[in-house]
């Protein structure tokens, strides 16, 4: 069997998924309680996008050079450094450490 169906079922699925967005009452979405959950769900999930993207490696777990560039991140938010000095410190941590060969 071809993997178009799949794509074109999976693709269909998402279409669905965006148009019955648009069908909630914007009285459930106004809610308190719904403003609380979406931003705590949001936090939640770039939180772990950060530590798979951190510690992951393939199918296995790797401390390598990102954890260093996510310390150096988060030394400079910490200290309230504007975002694009929180960049490049991350950069600047990993660059470092890759050429000291933390790989």
């Amino acid at each position: 069997m071809s993997l178009w169906p799949w794509v074109v079922l999976a693709a269909g699925l998402a279409y669905a998924t965006k148009l019955l967005g648009y069908l909630v009452p914007p009285q459930l979405l106004e809610h308190p309680r719904m403003t609380r959950i979406a931003g705590t769900l949001t936090i939640g999930l770039l939180a772990s996008l950060t530590a798979m993207n951190t510690f992951s490696s393939g199918q296995s777990l790797g401390l390598d050079a990102r954890l260093g560039a996510l310390a150096a991140a988060g030394l400079a938010l910490w200290l309230r450094a504007p975002f694009l000095v929180v960049v490049v410190a991350g950069a600047a941590a990993a660059a470092l450490l890759r050429m000291a060969g933390a790989a």
